[in-house]
């Protein structure tokens, strides 16, 4: 078996949350033959966004004199033109390669095995699968956003349908609510305007609600606005979303401003 180590950066935190970063590697790997069908550019910046997410809520715990704790998290550092992990493995790499075969099988291995451990030791687990996207990509017709949640229709957060009325009863609602008082444009936040949303892709869907009791995921997609170009922007996205991570696992339950 081959040292997988320099392919996934993988780390077990102390809250029931992963933060997952399947398109945000630059490893161009010589072995592992080019994809010939899909999506191939990379989601820049979208590890280090991750990155300083998990530094902002481990900041979070220093500034109220509590123990830190870090969510855990999984990046692949290998280009998506040669792996989209994102995808079903019939469609992930070239099937001819095994060394993109072993990668595929141990970063959904971990994730699998993560939400595990969480459920075991909290009865939880929530996966935030990180991703970018262009804000001159959009469609034409469609308000622009900087921010865009995708939970397949709310079933990778519950395993049933639930009452309108508590649609936004979970982490989903919260970020909504939250950058909707910053005014950072936010989709699903606009119920009167045709909304660029993004439903969540294979992850999303594969370890969310309505297929693991007791786990919940979501696709978080952000602009190259935040990404890329506008550092205040970043900075106060990551704070507030840090700050709502912190509200919702930190054990006491407290609600902190």
């Amino acid at each position: 078996m081959v040292n997988l180590d320099k392919y996934i950066t993988y780390i077990r935190g102390e809250m029931p949350l992963i933060l997952s970063v399947p398109h945000g590697g630059t490893l161009l790997c010589r072995e592992i033959p080019k994809r010939s069908h899909g999506i191939l550019g990379i989601d820049k910046n979208t590890i280090k966004l991750a990155q300083e997410l998990i530094n902002q809520i481990e900041e979070h715990f220093h500034k109220r004199g509590l123990k830190v704790k870090r969510p855990s998290y999984i990046f692949c550092n290998v280009s998506r033109s040669k792996i989209d992990l994102n995808r079903p493995i019939e469609r992930a790499f070239n099937q001819k390669s095994e060394l993109a075969k072993q990668i595929y099988n141990y970063y959904h291995k971990t994730i699998r095995e993560t939400i595990d451990y969480n459920i075991k030791t909290n009865n939880q687990s929530l996966l935030m699968d990180i991703h970018g996207f262009e804000t001159n990509s959009r469609p034409d017709g469609y308000r622009d956003v900087d921010i865009i949640l995708g939970t397949n229709n709310l079933k990778s957060l519950y395993p049933t349908s639930i009452k309108k009325k508590d649609w936004n009863k979970n982490i989903r609602g919260k970020i909504v609510q939250k950058f909707i008082e910053l005014k950072v444009p936010i989709a699903p936040g606009h119920e009167r305007r045709r909304e660029y949303v993004l439903s969540g892709g294979y992850t999303t869907k594969k370890y969310g609600a309505s297929s693991i009791s007791n786990s919940q995921s979501m696709q978080i997609e952000f602009s190259d606005r935040i990404r890329v170009y506008d550092r205040n922007l970043k900075e106060k996205v990551l704070n507030s979303l840090a700050g709502i991570i912190f509200n919702e696992f930190n054990p006491s339950r407290l609600k902190y401003q």
